[in-house]
Parts: structure tokens; C-alpha cells; sequence
């Protein structure tokens, strides 16, 4: 449930950059800057307390990144929430942001017009992106779509067209010989597959991969 007042952690190693940022903090009625700290290692520490909800890490700071920051916080207290701030309108900070964990990627040139519906709606459950990482998202989806097609894979999708084609054929009912047969395949090649798809999906039997099959509309139930 989201706190009535957010009480947030600011970690950046400039004190002019930090006063700045909790004037705008401290002007909502639902946000309030509860500690500041000038290093990575002490926001790690500091964010570690069960009186902070939000940690707002700049990239760039001594001792550990917020990045890494972020990474070990993530490890060690998954209920917080953090947001990375940063100078820079990076691609590859973006995405390491997201690896680590973070909620969210608010660019100091932006702070003033974004970081405050940042907390929010990262205390809301919801990711924050400001309009150029909606961008990047966007174009890093389309690549990597662009590389499976040409793998013969589907970026959505776990399995492969030939896996969902087993699939759909042991849902039926179909044995591995006719399986093999219907696909003009061999049947060490179905067995190979019926294996990968089990794997990839955590499941152990014909009758999990049948219900599989009919959540993704491969047969009627």
C-alpha cells in the first residue's frame, strides 16, 4: 500500500544538485526528502532502513554507482523503490537502470517537470520513462524482433514456430511417430523438441503442455 507521505532518500554527490531537487520534493504534500547522502555506498547503507520507501540515486557518485547502488538494493531489500537520476540521456544507463531494478530513469535537465510524477508513479507500482527512453524501448524492441524473425523466432513468444507446431500436436493427442510423420521429421527430432519445450516452460507432462496449449488457443478445450 502506498505510504500517505513518501519518505524518500536523495543520494548525489553535488549538495547544490541535492538542495534543488528536495525544494521540489518538499513542495508536494505526499513527498518528503527524509535523508540525503553524497555517496553510493552510504545510499546503500542509508537506503537499507525501514523508514525510506524511495531512493533516488544519481548515476555518477563516489565509492558505487547508483547503478550497482541500485543492483545490491535490489538484492537486499526488494521492497523499496528506486528511481535513477542522471545527466545524461543514455541508452545504455537506461537499460542498466532497469537491469538493476529501478522503477524509473529521470533526467536532471527534466527533474523540475518530471521527477515528482516519477516518485509517484513509481510508488504506484508504475515505471516512469521519460519521452526519449519510451524511444529506445521502442526501437530496442523492433531490433530485437527484427533478429529473432530472422532466426525464425518470435520475440514474444518463448517457443519456437516448430515448438508450437509439437505443441499443438501432443495436445491432440498425437504420439512422437506421428508427430514425426505429420512434420516429415524425425522422431529424435520430436523427442529433442518435446524436451526444449518442457524446459522453457517449467513443466514436467503432456497434460501441463495440453493446458498450455489451449490457454494459448492452439487446440479447444
Amino acid at each position: 500500500m502506498t505510504p500517505l507521505k513518501t519518505r524518500i532518500l536523495l543520494a548525489d554527490d553535488h549538495e547544490l544538485v541535492r538542495s534543488g531537487l528536495r525544494m521540489v520534493l518538499d513542495g508536494e504534500p505526499d513527498l518528503a526528502v527524509v535523508a540525503e547522502v553524497g555517496d553510493g555506498a552510504a545510499a546503500m547503507e542509508r537506503a537499507l532502513a525501514d523508514d525510506i520507501d524511495l531512493a533516488i540515486l544519481d548515476v555518477a557518485m563516489p565509492k558505487m554507482t547508483g547503478l550497482q547502488a541500485a543492483a545490491e538494493l535490489r538484492r537486499r531489500r526488494p521492497d523499496l523503490r528506486v528511481l535513477i537520476l542522471s545527466m545524461h540521456d543514455s541508452e545504455q544507463y537506461f537499460f542498466e537502470a532497469l537491469k538493476a531494478g529501478a522503477s524509473g530513469y529521470v533526467l536532471k535537465s527534466g527533474a523540475n517537470r518530471d521527477l515528482v510524477d516519477a516518485c509517484r508513479a513509481t510508488m504506484r507500482g508504475e515505471p516512469f520513462l521519460y519521452p526519449a527512453a519510451v524511444t529506445a524501448l521502442i526501437r530496442d524492441y523492433l531490433d530485437r524482433a527484427d533478429r529473432a524473425a530472422d532466426a525464425g523466432l518470435d520475440v514474444t513468444d518463448p517457443l519456437t514456430a516448430r515448438e508450437l507446431q509439437v505443441v499443438k500436436l501432443i495436445a491432440e493427442g498425437h504420439t512422437s511417430e506421428e508427430i514425426a510423420a505429420v512434420l516429415v521429421i524425425a522422431k529424435k527430432t520430436v523427442d529433442r523438441h518435446r524436451a526444449n519445450v518442457l524446459e522453457k516452460l517449467g513443466m514436467r507432462n503432456r497434460v501441463e503442455l495440453t493446458r498450455y496449449a489451449i490457454r494459448r488457443g492452439l487446440v479447444e478445450p
